[in-house]
């Protein structure tokens, strides 16, 4: 599980630290951010506390015009033990009292010169990535024509050898072996290789070889986003193999759905060439333009023109 700290980002944005360092190993469990204007105004009853607070300009005025007798004791409501860190934007002055309350309850603050909502926008984006639920697939991902392609398929069938190929006629490889899939947003899964196998390919015969290093820094990409997936089989004689491409098959990795690809494999077959216009065709589809069906909405056509003649 990943786990996102506020020395991370801290780190990240260049944050300076005010106070409360002593909680700069806090963890960030959501990639909320709240900007606590009605706790300053006293209402605590559901303050999500768990969230970065992030304070600006409209927060900070509010505070001033407070009594001074409460300032102290809103700043402590709002350094909760849950709380993994608060914010200060645009560089503004910091309030005595959260000090004093970020040192006694060890909430770290920190300060930005960014203004409030461009830096919650680019803190949202970095937890949200930081964050995504996530997990890992055994196969290759490729980028061919545009098109992140995931290949699938038992130990043996081609897949690494598939991928070779493809980066030999200008397509770029992603990860080979394990491939780590984060679903960022809805919809949206992104696949990048482990640190350790980064630009690596494996070939059964030769081993391991650098592809940045062999075809140059145009060869590979560090991630790409995953919307169709290809699984590589032996030809099994007995098995009936899809024609038409009328019907489409779903795979579901983490809460999205992709479509899938069944490719056979046997000798003869340049799988290399086929996955390149699969991933033509799958754009083609996208733009509205299914040969499937328009070869279905024909065959129908002289279907009926047949029958009309029989009459």
């Amino acid at each position: 599980m990943v786990v996102v700290l506020t020395r991370d980002v801290m780190e990240k944005f260049k944050l300076e630290l005010l106070a409360g360092e002593e909680g700069i190993g806090r963890t960030i469990v959501t990639s909320d951010i709240s900007r606590p204007g009605l706790e300053m105004a006293g209402y605590f009853t559901h303050y999500p506390a768990n969230r970065v607070q992030l304070l600006g300009k409209t927060e900070l005025s509010f505070f001033e015009m407070l009594p001074t007798d409460i300032k102290l004791e809103r700043m402590r409501l709002l350094c909760s033990q849950d709380t993994p860190a608060i914010i200060i934007s645009r560089d503004l002055e910091v309030p005595e009292e959260l000090i004093q309350a970020s040192n006694e309850k060890h909430v770290p603050v920190f300060k930005t010169h960014m203004t409030t909502t461009k830096f919650s926008s680019r803190l949202t984006n970095y937890l949200e990535g930081r964050l995504a639920p996530m997990t890992a697939a055994h196969g290759v991902l490729v980028d061919v024509y545009g098109i992140g392609i995931l290949i699938i398929g038992k130990s043996g069938v081609g897949k690494s050898e598939t991928a070779l190929e493809l980066v030999k006629k200008g397509h770029r490889l992603v990860a080979d072996d394990c491939v780590e899939i984060r679903q960022e947003s809805e919809n949206l899964l992104i696949g990048s290789p482990p640190p350790l196998l980064e630009h690596l390919l494996e070939i059964r015969g030769i081993g391991i070889i650098d592809i940045m290093t062999l075809f140059g820094a145009s060869a590979v990409r560090p991630y790409k986003r995953i919307t169709l997936i290809i699984e590589l089989e032996i030809w099994d004689p007995q098995k009936v193999y899809d024609r038409l491409g009328l019907e489409e098959e779903k795979m579901k990795i983490i809460d999205t759905e992709l479509t899938k690809l069944t490719i056979p494999v046997r000798p003869g077959r340049n799988v290399s060439v086929i996955i390149e216009v699969a991933a033509m065709n799958y754009r083609l589809k996208k733009m509205g333009v299914n040969a499937a069906e328009e070869f279905s909405r024909r065959l129908d056509e002289v279907i009926s023109s047949n029958d009309v003649l029989d009459d």
